[in-house]
């Protein structure tokens, strides 16, 4: 990361300086593509929708519909608590007023990376949002076709063709349009990205809030002797699939599963697309299978390797789920592969990783909200708490704070 981080810095550094024009430099030189514009037409947004193949749009709307009924369960309420009478504390739950969306491209496409980030965003009431996603090669410098219809379904206009840490300075920072108008600068950059989008959301953190610096994706899987070796297999592969860095890995207390899965996986790769991708990630020190004596112990390893994704294959599979301390998201049986997460169960698959599962959420609608209190207090109330707030004004040494609260009561003579 620090590698990346040196890299970046330029970048960083052209946009805030020169705006367009190193957006444009940067995106031609590391992507070797000039898009035609930087922000989508509303009309091709349109157009990509509208040429959906019927079956990807009706999974599209599906998994739009699924997570807005999760995540609108999510929403908070202001809650006003009487401390005594005369005095309240009300703790009002507001939407960042912008937000920019991170939606990568390079090895697969991702709409539903656009679901993930949109949806909550969206629940949550925030008034603006800005989607960026690399342009491509292969579509004429635009985004792909997939994830620009992906934008329209959700009704989202503001699309931008740039990807990379320059999409994350022009967010941060704000750019002039060479086709007029403005990218505005955000507040808040959700949405995963390559080490470079990580690094860049890293350095710019502070000019803007970020949701997480996500790593290579992770499953581990948690799985004794009625797990079925063929699933446990198929699961591992397909986070394999992501990238060669992923991390797949089986804990489980039954040797013979262990071997049964060992050869799942042979056959399973054999017609498997991605082989080589995938087999580099098995083979990597990041994957394995690890045999532990009982389940009890196999939760320890769970919970301190705080996986981003956690299946859970054994008897009794949501009593042990429900004893999991740390894991971004839990899948409990056999017929809840983290491919549903990935894509239609209505959960988030924006999730922590690298342990950070340890202390930090997957992305939420609360991702989106600032917590305010709201302090109101009458004469009485204040009068009756005063001795408190002027016993502990001594004790710090900060006489004024003390003072602030005595002149009102002075001045009342």
């Amino acid at each position: 990361m620090a590698d990346a981080g040196e890299r970046i810095r330029p970048i960083l550094d052209d946009v805030r300086r020169e705006g367009t024009e190193a957006v444009l430099r940067w995106t031609e030189q590391l992507d070797g593509v000039r898009p035609p514009a930087l922000r989508v037409p509303t009309e091709l947004l349109r157009q990509h929708a509208d040429a959906l193949d019927p079956q990807v749009r009706a999974a599209l709307l599906e998994s739009i519909a699924r997570a807005r009924r999760v995540h609108s369960d999510q929403r908070r309420s202001d809650v006003t608590t009487v401390v005594v009478p005369g005095g309240t504390v009300t703790e009002r739950w507001l939407p960042v007023d912008r937000v920019g969306l991170y939606v990568p491209g390079g090895r697969a496409v991702y709409p539903s990376s656009v679901i993930m980030n949109v949806v909550p965003a969206q629940e949550a009431g925030v008034p603006s949002l800005a989607v960026v996603s690399p342009p491509q090669r292969d579509f004429g410098g635009w985004p792909h076709p997939t994830i620009l219809a992906a934008c329209a379904l959700l009704g989202v206009d503001e699309v931008y063709a740039v990807g990379g840490a320059q999409a994350v300075a022009m967010l941060a920072y704000g750019v002039d349009l060479p086709e007029g108008g403005r990218c505005a600068p955000v507040d808040l950059v959700t949405g995963p990205g390559n080490i470079y989008v990580t690094a860049a959301k890293r350095a710019l953190q502070g000019v803007i809030g970020i949701d997480s610096e996500a790593g290579p994706t992770e499953v581990m899987i948690l799985a004794d002797s009625t797990a079925d070796a063929g699933h446990v297999a198929a699961d591992l592969i397909s986070q394999a699939e992501h990238d060669v860095l992923a991390a797949a890995v089986l804990v489980t207390d039954d040797p013979d599963l262990a071997e049964r899965v060992e050869e799942q996986l042979t056959a399973q790769l054999a017609t498997t697309k991605h082989v080589d991708r995938i087999r580099e990630a098995l083979d990597g020190s990041q994957s394995a299978i690890v045999l532990v004596d009982d389940l009890e112990a196999g939760l320890r390893v769970v919970d301190a390797y705080a996986a981003e994704h956690l299946e859970i294959q054994t008897r009794d599979a949501r009593d042990w789920a429900m004893r999991v301390r740390n894991a971004g998201a839990i899948f409990v049986g056999p017929h809840a592969p983290v491919s549903l997460g990935d894509y239609a169960a209505g959960s988030n698959h924006v999730l922590p990783t690298a342990g950070s599962a340890r202390h930090s959420s997957g992305l939420s609608v609360q991702s989106f909200l600032r917590g305010i209190h709201v302090v109101e207090y009458d004469e009485d109330a204040l009068r009756d708490v005063a001795p408190h707030v002027l016993a502990l004004a001594e004790a710090e040494d900060l006489p004024a704070h003390g003072q602030a609260v005595r002149v009102r009561f002075e001045e009342m003579g």
